[in-house]
């Protein structure tokens, strides 16, 4: 046993340190195909915020990496360990600390499960929005450090919006509170924000403190529309954009992913068209019919070859519960690649034609999730076991279009964040001199780069 996992088992208990390799396997790495790993010297799983402080400072005194964990839903590689490293696994500080109903805000500790903390501040009438597609898994420690996002952003927004502030271990092993718990604030720089998609690289989020939104209605009316190609698909999200409409989601799945969850889960999806179209209004009353009639009027003028605004809550509900299905149905297939790009939402249309483009010209399959009304488009790529031909031709794909969203004015990353998958896009969409003043930040918080080295702005 080496000195550090010594010193960790001696302050922290042999119950909270794991070295059994076999053990340690299932903390190595995230969800995110073909990014490196390695096997950590240990998995440490605290129960509160001195604990992982200790542990910090003593990886910084044996000169050892650390990275942090959440559930391991990630799909960038930025959960990863490299070899000899330290895993930090939240998965104990799980409790929700505060709920409070007057300033509409709750404190959690970062291994909270997202859906979890949905119901409990649902007792008091109130509603966390960040919802992604993992959030039954994923933890809120996660979300903010890849700043996730999910089906309701494109009108209320990721979960930067709603941290108000944190506490976090440094790279020295300080434990710092930032932000502010008042509805206002302007002290300072937004160093809360600054740590909300910094993928571990600045510090360990210990506990966070979020903004609320009174509960909703309840009553949403759902769109659904079929389309004979991606393009005319992405169309109709643009007239929905250009028509001044901001529902409540909006979500692409084509016909290969929905025969995947068709022949996992038996809904009968695949039938009708080449892509699915899905979008709701959670206006109240009156005007959410009427918003709902005029997204169903821009995907009837963009040539959905079938379109109707549904009027079975459970049918509705079914088709979204598809859309959260279909990554989990195509990982049943073989080895999946999940791309994370966002366009201007006027150029998905010419984004969805790139990705088949790419899928012809490098002879893969790519199937197509998206959550089209905010532009971004997660590319599936599904390759063989075994075959590393197609596994190649596969990661030229994924780089063309990568390429193709910088071009059209997107980001390399809407929501999974840049991690070990993403940093040739990042740096070549920041430049030189802004990748620079993020490694200057990076060298400021973390002086002995214990912190996740080697990720996102290495």
């Amino acid at each position: 046993m080496s000195a550090l996992v010594q010193e960790l088992t001696a302050a922290l208990g042999q119950g909270s340190v794991v070295t059994d390799p076999e053990v340690m396997a299932g903390y190595a790495h995230d969800e995110a195909e073909w990014a490196p790993f390695g096997g950590p010297v240990a998995v440490v799983r605290p129960r509160k915020t001195a604990d992982v402080a200790r542990v910090v400072r003593a990886c910084v005194e044996h000169g050892v990496p650390v990275v942090a964990r959440g559930a391991g839903t990630g799909l960038s590689g930025a959960a990863n360990a490299g070899q000899g490293w330290v895993v930090v696994s939240f998965e104990r500080m799980d409790r929700v600390l505060e709920v409070d109903a007057v300033q509409q805000s709750v404190t959690v500790q970062p291994g909270v499960v997202n859906d979890d903390l949905r119901e409990r501040v649902a007792r008091e009438g109130l509603w966390y929005p960040p919802d992604p597609a993992s959030a039954a898994w994923s933890t809120i420690g996660g979300n903010v450090a890849t700043n996730a996002g999910g089906l309701c952003c494109v009108k209320y927004g990721v979960t930067r919006d709603y941290v108000l502030g944190m506490e976090v271990v440094t790279g020295t092993g300080e434990v710092v509170r930032l932000g502010r718990t008042t509805a206002k604030g302007v002290t300072g720089y937004d160093l809360t924000g600054l740590m909300v998609g910094s993928e571990g690289t600045l510090g360990l989020v210990t506990e966070v403190t979020l903004r609320l939104v009174p509960a909703r209605s309840g009553v949403e009316h759902t769109v659904v529309g079929y389309f004979d190609s991606l393009v005319d698909a992405g169309r109709a999200v643009a007239a929905v954009s250009a028509a001044g409409i901001v529902p409540s989601a909006m979500e692409l799945i084509d016909r290969f992913c929905l025969r995947a969850v068709d022949e996992w889960k038996n809904m009968g999806l695949s039938a009708e068209g080449e892509v699915l179209l899905l979008a709701r209004s959670d206006l109240p009353g009156e005007s959410g019919q009427v918003e709902a009639d005029r997204i169903l009027e821009c995907f009837e003028k963009e040539r959905a070859v079938y379109a109707v605004r549904s009027t079975d809550a459970e049918e509705a509900e079914a088709l979204f519960s598809a859309r959260r299905l279909a990554y989990p149905a195509l990982e049943r297939l073989g080895p999946l690649l999940t791309e994370d790009v966002c366009v201007p939402k006027a150029r998905v249309p010419q984004m969805l034609a790139a990705i088949e483009r790419a899928a012809e010209r490098f002879d893969t399959h790519i199937g197509n999730i998206a959550h089209a009304g905010d532009g971004n488009l997660h590319p599936l790529f599904i390759v063989p076991a075994g075959d590393e031909a197609a596994k190649e031709r596969a990661k030229q794909a994924f780089e063309v279009i990568v390429d193709e969203a910088l071009a059209m004015g997107g980001t390399v990353t809407g929501e999974h964040g840049v991690g070990l998958l993403k940093m040739r896009g990042a740096a070549q969409e920041l430049g030189p001199q802004v990748v620079q003043m993020h490694r200057a930040v990076k060298a400021a918080l973390d002086p002995r780069g214990v912190l996740n080295p080697g990720k996102v702005f290495a």
